[in-house]
């Protein structure tokens, strides 16, 4: 039930972005913004969540990651700005993200074991799998009939649930050393946040934007130079180097990263487009994009369970090529499409593709580590996938945004119709204004306005739209394009051997 909040909370985010614009009087830019901050401090968080958990019990991590989240869906049910978003759902509740996930993996291990253990890590990583499909569904269905407000409020009840049976969950004593990094913990943090944040702070017209990112770059580097230098040291680190001397274990990571890169830029993208282009509600916008999760869900269970003799660096270059053809259709049909049912066999084929990434990376990734380090190495390979996912959330929904400013006021400069002296204010209010309303919003704006005015900003509003879209879905293709290559480079490599302990290392 925890794991299946947890993964559910974000597709309702995405499949509501219109109805909490309008609802709390914000822009689409710093919603979105607020579902990549998420995805960022879990990434941020989850090597640093690990050691707490160690330190202060894993149970009581898991309680205490469950309250973070609940208090994130509580403040979402009674938000009024963008400010509590930002500060409970997307901090709060992305610290709390980073406790449970570590913790939730630490107590299954420990309170289980053989067959059991695998029993359960499997009910776990199918609820993951069935939030992941059914999440649009359900946050498309309860926004368009109640409020998006209820769904997050149906999260706060759940965890209320859990918390209530939380007598039933042992803890399990952590015996290994309690020294802690501090300094790797501070580059972590450092280096991934100040990448993404770099990217937010460009798209909402910030300053500083080079420093930040800058900042990221060089906390990246340095936190790699510190823990090689405390590991000939024998000193404790934050994650062991040593992990990535394995080439399989760089491959799968890097894959693992560009998946989530890809994924993370269609879902905030797509959404976008059908409700501010296309006009869609939150339930017409979760329908449409129902092919793409429910198709990464089935066959990510058919391929898990009957990949047969196939081998597994075929599985994932085969399932890179179906998420670039499936990006690469859809890119031409962006300004073509009137309806959703456009996107039904391009998003089919991606998200078979993406169904072959989910049932092969994890276990790809871990089967080459020891049983003695598979939970550190499934906290990096985690930290990578949400590092990927933050990434993708902000730097496609940027440069989308970047696009369409520009594109809006090239257009309005170049305009025959608009009067000279209004250019520079039109191309203002579009940049403003327009990115959070289709053409029939736009039009009950414009009734004041003379007819050929109000059709001329109609029509610059329909044309630069879609150029944004296009340029937009270019992230994830690229995304999609380097992990074919990666996926090739695998293909040169023996396969990897099976690994009793990485088949249940399958949350977040």
């Amino acid at each position: 039930m925890a794991m299946f909040v947890l993964v559910v909370d974000t597709s309702i985010m995405n499949v509501s972005i219109s109805a909490v614009v309008e609802d709390i009087g914000t822009t689409v830019s710093g919603v979105q913004g607020a579902i990549a901050l998420e995805a960022l401090v879990s990434a941020a968080f989850i090597l640093i969540g690990g050691k707490v958990g160690d330190l202060i019990g894993r149970k009581r991590a898991y309680v205490i990651g469950l309250l973070c989240y609940a208090t994130g869906a509580l403040a979402m049910t009674l938000a009024q700005s963008l400010v509590p978003i930002i500060l409970f759902w997307a901090v709060i509740g992305g610290l709390g993200a980073s406790l449970l996930l570590p913790s939730m993996q630490s107590l299954i291990h420990g309170n289980f074991e053989g067959k059991a253990q695998t029993r359960v890590y499997a009910m776990v990583g199918a609820s993951a799998a069935i939030a992941a499909a059914v999440g649009p569904l359900i946050g498309g269905v309860i926004t368009t009939f109640l409020s998006w407000r209820v769904s997050f409020l149906l999260e706060a009840v759940i965890i209320a649930v859990v918390l209530a049976g939380i007598r039933l969950v042992h803890d399990v004593p952590y015996t290994g050393p309690r020294h802690i990094d501090l300094v790797g913990s501070v580059l972590s943090v450092l280096g991934m946040g100040g990448v993404v944040i770099g990217i937010l702070v460009w798209q909402e017209g910030g300053e500083a934007v080079g420093i930040l990112i800058a900042v990221g770059l060089v906390g990246l580097g340095s936190l790699a130079y510190w823990l090689v230098r405390r590991k000939r040291q024998g000193k404790p680190t934050l994650i062991d180097p040593a992990l990535f001397a394995s080439k399989l274990f760089r491959l799968g990571i890097t894959g693992q990263l560009l998946q989530q890169i890809a994924l993370g830029g269609t879902m905030i993208v797509l959404p976008i487009y059908l409700q501010m282009v296309l006009g869609y509600n939150a339930l017409l916008a979760g329908l449409s994009i129902a092919p793409l999760s429910l198709s990464m869900f089935v066959v990510a269970m058919l391929v898990g369970r009957r990949a047969g003799g196939r081998r597994p660096a075929n599985l994932i270059l085969w399932g890179f090529v179906l998420l670039t053809v499936g990006l690469g259709i859809l890119i031409p049909i962006v300004p073509r499409a009137d309806s959703g049912w456009w996107l039904l066999g391009p998003l089919i084929v991606a998200g078979t593709g993406l169904g072959l990434l989910v049932s092969q990376l994890n276990n790809y990734t871990l089967s080459p580590i020891s049983n003695e380090r598979v939970s550190e190495a499934a906290g990096v390979n985690s930290a990578a996938g949400s590092f990927g996912l933050s990434f993708g959330l902000a730097f496609a929904g940027a440069i989308m945004l970047a696009v369409l400013s520009l594109t809006f006021t090239s257009m309005a400069n170049s305009s025959a119709v608009l009067p000279a002296d209004e250019k520079a204010q039109v191309a203002q209010v579009l940049e403003e204004d327009a990115e959070i309303m289709s053409n029939v919003q736009l039009d009950e704006l414009l009734v004041e306005q003379p007819e050929a005015i109000a059709d001329e900003i109609v029509r610059i509003n329909t044309e630069a739209r879609p150029i944004a879209l296009q340029v937009a879905l270019f992230i994830p293709l690229i995304a999609a394009l380097l992990g074919l290559l990666n996926g090739f480079r695998m293909r040169r490599q023996p396969d990897p051997k099976p690994n009793d302990a990485a088949e249940g290392m399958l949350l977040g």
